[in-house]
C-alpha cells in the first residue's frame, strides 16, 4: 500500500498554505507561544552547528514527551557516549524542559513546519542518522521525506486516544502509509497496540508506557524549606495545571473546606502561567509566586511560575490533577502527584491519559470527583485519615513504577536500528 489520496491532498494543501505560515506564526508570537528569536527554526533555518558522528533526532510535541525524550536519551547516551542528540519539540515549555535538563551532547530545536521547503532544509542539515517520534504527533511531510532519504524511523510509546484511533481506522490507508515508513513500531497501552496493529498489518508491540519509567521531577529543596516555612502547620491542597473554568470549581471547593478548615491554604498552579493576574483576582487579590509575592495569611497562593510543578506536589499532600472537571480539557498526567507521594484526586474526563490513570485508580491510587462538592469533601478525608492517604500514595507509586524495563528495552530496540556509519561530518550553520 503505497499510495494515499489523503496524504497526497494534504502535501497538496501544505503547498498552498505554506507562504502563509509566517503571518500565523508572527500572530502566535504576539501571544507568547512562539520564541520569536527562534522562529527560522520553524522554517528549517539554524545557527546552531550539527555535531560530528552518529546524531539521534528524537520528535516529542510537548512537556510530557520531551520528559520522556530526556529520559531515553540519558538511557542511550550510557549505552553508547559516542551519540550525539537532537530533540524538536513545538513548544515553549518544552524547549525550557530541555534547557533546564542541559544533557550533554543534546541539541534543541523547534520542529519545522510540516511543509516541504521547511522539512527539506530541516533534514539536509542535520542529516540524522535516525528518527524516533514519540507517542501521537506524526506530521506526514516530515515523515515521508525522512523516509526518502533512508533515515531509519522508529514510533515508541505510541498512545492515542480512543478518538484519534477512531480516525486511523477511519483513514486507514494514510495510516497503513505512515506506519509504513517506520522501521520500528511500539505502543505504551493495549489499546493501541490492538489499533495500529489492524492499521499496520503486523504486530505492534506492547513495550509499556515510558512516562512511567520517568523519574520524580526534582525539587528545589531551598525553595522548597523556604515555602513550607512560609505555610507551616496550615492544611494544604493543590490544584494543579489548571484551566480557564476549573479555577472557579477549586475556589468553590475551598470555600467548603475553610467553613471547617479556616486556616486552610490552597495552591492554584495554572496550566499556563500567563493566567495568573486573572486567578489572582478572581481570588480576591491572592498573592503570585511571579511577582514574588509572601503568602502570609492568604488563603490561596497562585503558582505561575514554569517548571516548579514538580515543588508543589511535594509539598501538598493532596492535589487535584486538573483538566479533568471539564469535558473538552482531557486531563493531565498525574505520574508527577504518583511519584512525589501527594494524593491524587481527578475529575471524571481524562481520556489523553486513560491508561496511566485506570492503572493508578484500579491500585487504589487515585480518586475520582465530579465537582465542588466532592473535591472539598475527598479533600477533607484525606487531611483526616493519615493512614488512608499513605495507602493511596504508596499504590499510585506502585502502579507508576512499572515502566523501567521498557525503557531499557526501548533503547536497545532504537540502538539496532542505527547505521553503522554517521550520515555526516559537522555542518555550517544554515543560509
Amino acid at each position: 500500500m503505497s499510495f494515499s489520496p489523503a496524504l497526497a491532498l494534504y502535501a497538496a494543501a501544505t503547498a498552498v498554505v505554506a507562504p502563509f505560515a509566517g503571518l500565523w506564526l508572527n500572530s502566535r508570537a504576539r501571544d507568547g507561544k512562539e520564541d520569536r528569536a527562534r522562529l527560522p527554526e520553524r522554517f528549517g533555518r539554524y545557527t546552531s552547528l550539527r555535531p560530528a558522528g552518529k546524531l539521534v533526532w528524537l520528535h516529542a510535541a510537548s512537556v510530557g514527551e520531551s520528559g520522556v525524550a530526556l529520559s531515553l536519551i540519558e538511557t542511550l547516551a550510557a549505552r553508547d557516549p559516542s551519540l550525539s542528540f537532537l530533540v524538536s519539540t513545538g513548544t515553549k515549555t518544552s524547549a525550557d524542559l530541555v534547557a533546564r535538563r542541559n544533557l550533554p551532547r543534546l541539541t534543541h530545536v523547534y520542529v519545522p513546519l510540516d511543509s516541504a521547503g521547511a522539512v527539506r532544509r530541516f533534514l539536509e542539515y542535520w542529516r540524522p542518522d535516525l528518527g524516533v517520534f514519540l507517542e501521537s504527533e506524526l506530521w506526514p511531510n516530515l515523515i515521508l521525506a525522512a523516509e526518502k532519504r533512508r533515515i531509519p524511523l522508529a514510533l515508541i510509546n505510541a498512545r492515542m486516544s480512543p478518538k484519534s484511533l477512531a480516525r486511523w481506522s477511519r483513514w486507514r490507508t494514510a495510516g497503513a502509509r505512515l506506519l509504513k515508513a517506520f522501521a520500528f513500531v511500539a505502543a505504551a497501552d493495549a489499546r493501541t497496540a490492538d489499533a495500529l496493529s489492524v492499521v499496520r498489518g503486523k504486530p505492534v508491540p506492547l513495550l509499556g508506557n515510558l512516562k512511567l519509567a520517568a523519574p520524580a521531577p526534582l525539587v528545589d529543596a531551598g525553595a522548597r524549606e523556604a515555602l513550607a516555612a512560609q505555610i507551616g502547620a496550615r492544611p494544604l491542597w493543590l490544584a494543579a495545571s489548571t484551566h480557564e473554568g476549573e479555577d472557579e470549581i477549586a475556589l468553590e471547593a475551598h470555600g467548603r473546606l475553610l467553613a471547617e478548615y479556616p486556616n486552610a491554604l490552597l495552591i492554584i498552579a495554572p496550566r499556563h502561567p500567563d493566567r495568573g493576574e486573572a486567578i489572582a483576582s478572581l481570588a480576591g487579590g491572592a498573592p503570585r509566586r511571579a511577582r514574588f509575592e509572601p503568602i502570609g495569611d492568604a488563603r490561596v497562593y497562585v503558582a505561575d511560575t514554569l517548571g516548579e510543578l514538580g515543588l508543589f506536589y511535594d509539598l501538598a499532600p493532596v492535589s487535584l490533577v486538573s483538566g479533568s472537571l471539564i469535558y473538552h480539557l482531557k486531563g493531565h498526567n498525574p505520574i508527577e502527584p504518583a511519584k512525589l507521594n501527594s494524593a491524587i484526586l481527578t475529575g471524571p474526563h481524562y481520556e489523553s491519559f486513560q491508561d496511566v490513570f485506570d492503572a493508578i485508580i484500579d491500585a487504589g491510587g487515585a480518586n475520582i470527583v465530579g465537582g465542588a462538592d466532592e473535591l472539598a469533601e475527598q479533600v477533607a478525608a484525606l487531611w483526616r485519615d493519615d493512614a488512608a492517604r499513605a495507602h493511596q500514595c504508596a499504590a499510585a507509586q506502585a502502579a507508576t513504577a512499572q515502566g523501567a524495563g521498557a525503557l531499557g528495552e526501548t533503547a536497545e530496540k532504537l540502538l539496532a536500528l542505527m547505521p553503522a556509519r554517521a550520515n555526516a561530518e559537522a555542518a555550517h550553520a544554515s543560509a
